[in-house]
């Protein structure tokens, strides 16, 4: 499956970049999606899925889904769930790597995109808010809004993200990565989607997940 679905942002592009180079060195490994490990990615995974209701069949969408990850993960840990996955991601070379370890996967399909191109029971963003590249922090605070957003529209009982936590004082930082606290975004959610939150923030990360859930399905 090779739609495309865009928001409108422009330099989204600079990102689809970042990553393709990450692709095309590492492989399709969590250094390919410029992640230390794969016990530490699995951990993430854990907690976004905390959302999901694995008892009954579900559509997933997977915003940045790099090379397939978070399927993998699922496929490996709830192996008898009835799964319908859409795996989206900027660059071209990150949907060949997932499209050549998953495409024949039954209820698999990848597209390329920057936005959740149709309606699922959830969606879920691993990552995707941590690297702004050059851009300043009101500029890219605006795009997490729009992707929020989008993510928001096109979920039906909820959905999940996580962000990097600011560091210590005195820790240096990568001047490319967003981090933030919680509160803006928590407010941000309840304010704008009718949502309850749930902060998830004590799993050994310097980063924070939020499962955000609908009080009425959409």
């Amino acid at each position: 499956m090779r739609l495309r679905s865009q928001l409108d942002l422009p330099f989204l592009t600079e990102v689809e970049h970042y990553y393709t180079r990450k692709v095309l060195k590492y492989g399709a490994t969590p250094l390919g999606v410029d992640w230390s490990c794969q016990s530490t990615q699995e951990l993430r995974f854990a907690q976004l899925l905390m959302l999901v209701n694995f008892a009954a069949p579900f559509a997933l969408n997977d915003l940045g889904c790099g090379y397939g990850a978070l399927l993998a993960y699922v496929v490996k840990h709830q192996s008898r769930c009835d799964i319908d996955y859409l795996g989206i991601d900027l660059s071209p070379a990150m949907i060949r790597a997932a499209s050549k370890l998953w495409g024949r996967h039954r209820g698999a399909k990848f597209a390329i995109g920057s936005a959740c191109s149709r309606t699922a029971d959830y969606s879920i963003a691993s990552g995707i808010f941590n690297v702004k590249l050059g851009r300043s922090r009101r500029e890219w605070e605006g795009a997490i809004e729009k992707m929020l957003v989008n993510l928001h529209s096109c979920s039906r009982r909820g959905f999940a993200v996580n962000f990097l936590a600011p560091l210590d004082l005195g820790q240096m930082q990568r001047i490319e990565l967003y981090r933030t606290l919680p509160d803006p975004w928590c407010r941000f959610c309840e304010r704008n989607f009718d949502a309850s939150v749930e902060l998830l923030g004590a799993y050994g990360l310097r980063e924070f997940t939020l499962l955000v859930r609908y009080q009425k399905i959409n």
